[in-house]
């Protein structure tokens, strides 16, 4: 099949190699710079799952031609602008973004039909234009789609990115889908920011820790009112247990980069969701205040 990735940075330029290599039909979408880079010098993928290699997706500044797969792995605040790149109209639609806000406006864009709720788990980055590194083994993708028409075209793209290397699972519910990433991803994100630092340090000092853990204990009881009804803190808490000592996250490198960090995305759609159902989550509130004020900016405005 052919897939257009949106966004070759860390987890679209891993998607795009590993697609490539296996013999997919790969087209990437970035900015002019980037698909010119990309074009001359090949996508330059170092990682611990797939080893060093070059892959060669044709890169394209604007897809004017239909696919029958779009992947979308901007960052959350740079996905409107970067949809205006996308000028034909893909067959499916697998957002790869964090937070959860990103999916009805999609939707709007592309159709309810023919976009999938979806998640990765992986920790990669692009410290250049057409070049990733992949730095841990774990790395996961999941979806699901409320609509029966989608399950065959979910299955093919769940099928091709299997076949590329990359762990895929079909999931019976998009709430789970979303849910079970971001209960753990918010928990993460929040307190790696907010004291600045890995994850290894968070787990090892008690008062960081109860953090961590309260923080995914507050994530779930709101997964669970909004329909996921399998998020478990225990299992949230195992699985960053079972991390490496080095693990941070993107919104405490964007925060040390002097970027924008993504926490209306990701913390922000918690406590929207939270506030939808009149539920208050104490340490996640906190912890969004600390790190609005370590990168400079408000904190998410949630309407009670």
């Amino acid at each position: 099949m052919t897939i257009a990735i949106l966004g070759p940075g860390g987890v679209g330029g891993l998607l795009a190699g590993a697609l490539e290599r296996a013999g997919e039909r790969v087209v990437v979408v970035a900015r002019d710079t980037t698909a010119a880079a990309i074009s001359a010098h090949g996508l330059r993928v170092s990682s611990v799952s797939f080893g060093e290699f070059v892959a060669r997706p044709h890169a394209v500044a604007a897809l004017q031609q239909p696919v029958e797969a779009l992947i979308v792995a901007t960052k959350a605040q740079g996905m409107q602008p970067a949809l205006e790149r996308i000028q034909a109209a893909p067959g499916l639609v697998l957002p790869l973004l964090n937070g959860l806000d990103h999916i009805a406006a999609l939707r709007r864009r592309f159709g309810d039909e023919s976009v999938l709720a979806g998640a990765i788990r992986v920790e990669a980055d692009r410290p250049a234009p057409g070049v990733v590194v992949h730095t841990s083994a774990f790395l996961l993708v999941d979806m699901a789609s409320q609509h029966p028409s989608a399950r065959g075209p979910m299955g093919a793209l769940a099928k091709a990115l299997a076949d590329a290397g990359v762990p895929t699972r079909v999931l019976e519910s998009e709430a789970q889908v979303m849910w079970s990433k971001l209960v753990r991803l918010n928990a993460l994100a929040c307190t790696t920011s907010a004291y600045d630092k890995l994850l290894g340090d968070i787990r090892s000092t008690p008062e960081l820790r109860r953090d961590l853990e309260a923080a995914i204990e507050e994530g779930c009881a709101v997964g669970r009112a909004e329909g996921a009804r399998d998020v478990d803190p225990a299992v949230a808490i195992a699985e960053l247990d079972r991390a490496h000592d080095t693990l941070g996250s993107s919104m405490q490198r964007d925060i040390a980069a002097g970027r924008a960090p993504e926490l209306d995305a990701i913390p922000g759609s918690v406590l929207r969701a939270a506030a939808r159902h009149g539920l208050r989550c104490a340490t996640i509130e906190r912890l969004v205040g600390v790190i609005a004020a370590r990168a400079g900016m408000p904190a998410p405005v949630i309407a009670r």
